[in-house]
């Protein structure tokens, strides 16, 4: 077997003295540095050392759209993009695929992204989730999907062959994206998250446009991810549903409507404006926990009017757009051949 020569070392200092100057002296890097320092991350390539020396650097300074931009490119990179089978195989003709993030789950009330994801993909829609399997103080999506009896995807081959059945997808960010996924358990060591958790809740896993739907907790980051969003190769990827998170997850609240951004083609479209708490409050789950949750959510799947408002809204929203998005890649697809 052929010796395969240790990678490189990547030299960061040059880096880590225009990231490391604290929040108001420190300068952000193009887009180009951005890109080479963030695939060194990925590739193993940066010490210990100063790999949690730039973590923490970025984590006070804080992203700019370049350097987003750069460290995603390098992401989008380091793992197999997902090909979407022939619409015969698949049984989905009519809509662009959808990725939601999970990676926050249900500390306070119950986690209704699996119920979103399921209301989708039974129209016919390619719904690809990814998050981690577990979290501990909170209730994963993935643990919801193994009480519903959902298949857990390790392979791009399973979550090609949910599409066909018309289920969802989840693969865990170990299966996605392995590199990634080894910069995002640096949390547990450095005990803070890094811009790797930003990073998987707004990346695009296709080969194929699709819709993402990502979320923001703090009001600086709806600032440079609708700047990001709004940039051309952004726009090239697919279609965004930006909002408030539900508990930092991508579903609508079932309480209450949060404001979504629909950032398509450059432009910016508000579809669904924030609202009070409802008067009528919906029959939600009585317990957070994955089981009960998941007779909740079985039940609503065969209840239309258990389905709370602002979520049949996101549903509606999300076909409308999957299926323009879809119609608009095709003529694209087949003006090229001609």
């Amino acid at each position: 077997m052929k010796n395969i020569p240790p990678a490189e070392p990547f030299a960061a200092a040059r880096f880590i003295k225009e990231i490391g100057r604290g929040k108001d002296g420190a300068r952000s890097l193009s887009r180009s540095d951005a890109h080479d320092l963030y695939a060194a991350m990925l590739d193993g390539r940066v010490s210990d050392l100063e790999l949690g020396g730039i973590l923490l650097a970025m984590r006070i300074k804080g992203e700019s759209v370049e350097e987003i931009a750069g460290f995603l490119e390098a992401a989008e990179a380091s793992f197999t993009q997902i090909p979407l089978l022939d619409t015969a195989d698949t049984g989905s003709s009519t809509y662009a695929p959808v990725v939601i993030p999970s990676y926050n789950g249900a500390r306070h009330m119950a986690n209704l992204t699996p119920l979103l994801a399921m209301l989708l993909a039974r129209e016919g829609v390619p719904v690809l989730l990814h998050g981690v399997l577990t979290d501990p103080g909170r209730v994963t999506s993935a643990e919801i999907f193994q009480a519903l009896g959902q298949p857990i995807c390790t392979s791009i081959e399973q979550a090609q062959r949910c599409f066909a059945q018309h289920l969802p997808a989840f693969m865990p960010i170990d299966a996605l994206a392995p590199k990634m996924a080894r910069l995002l358990a640096m949390r547990r060591i450095l005990g803070v998250r890094n811009s790797t958790h930003t990073l998987v809740k707004i990346m695009q896993p296709f080969v194929a446009p699709a819709l993402r739907l990502s979320s923001y907790t703090h009001p600086e980051y709806l600032t440079m991810l609708t700047a990001y969003f709004t940039t051309t190769a952004a726009a090239k990827r697919g279609d965004v549903f930006l909002m408030r998170g539900t508990e930092g997850e991508t579903v609508a609240n079932a309480r209450k409507a949060q404001k979504i951004d629909w950032l398509h083609a450059g432009t910016q479209t508000t579809l669904v404006e924030k609202q009070s708490i409802a008067d009528d409050m919906p029959a939600l789950p009585g317990q957070r926990d994955a089981v009960s949750t998941a007779n909740w959510i079985q039940q609503a799947l065969v209840q239309k009017e258990l389905i709370p408002k602002p979520i049949s809204e996101q549903v509606e929203q999300c076909l409308k757009v999957c299926r323009a998005l879809h119609l608009q890649y095709n003529a694209a697809d087949i003006a090229k051949q001609q």
